[in-house]
């Protein structure tokens, strides 16, 4: 399904302070609405990241300095797709700010399922993505 969202500016990764997880926020647009509006993704920390960086790419080693920058890199590429998700699942249909929280729990869990999928299929695109930007 192609979307007609468009994504003006990104901002983060911002530590959430009362909760284990890491966000971004995005200015995103569509053609038929009259000014952009902003979505915060968060990054569950422990479901999410360490889910990928240690189950799905088996990340470890590298300095303190490369392990920072490998979440930042990780945490963006989630947040990237988790913003496609839930695009594909009609939730950034309206016009209106929204926040979209870690795929945990009831209500969005479902959509992990999805996000876990892409984590699969990019395994290696994230691994290549690491060692060429921070050389680990």
């Amino acid at each position: 399904m192609s979307s007609d969202l468009t994504v003006l500016n990104v901002m983060g990764p911002y530590r959430e302070p009362q909760e284990p997880s890491f966000s971004y926020d995005y200015s995103v647009e569509r053609s038929d609405w009259a000014t952009p509006q902003g979505v915060r993704i968060k990054v569950s920390i422990k479901h999410e990241l360490d889910y990928l960086k240690n189950t799905i790419l088996e990340f470890s080693g590298g300095s303190v300095g490369q392990q920072m920058r490998c979440n930042q890199l990780l945490v963006r590429a989630i947040a990237d797709q988790k913003l496609a998700i839930v695009d594909a699942d009609g939730q950034l249909a309206e016009r209106l700010d929204i926040m979209i929280e870690p795929f945990v729990g009831d209500e969005v869990g479902r959509l992990f399922g999805l996000l876990d999928h892409w984590m699969k299929a990019e395994k290696e695109t994230l691994r290549q993505l690491i060692k060429d930007q921070i050389g680990i």
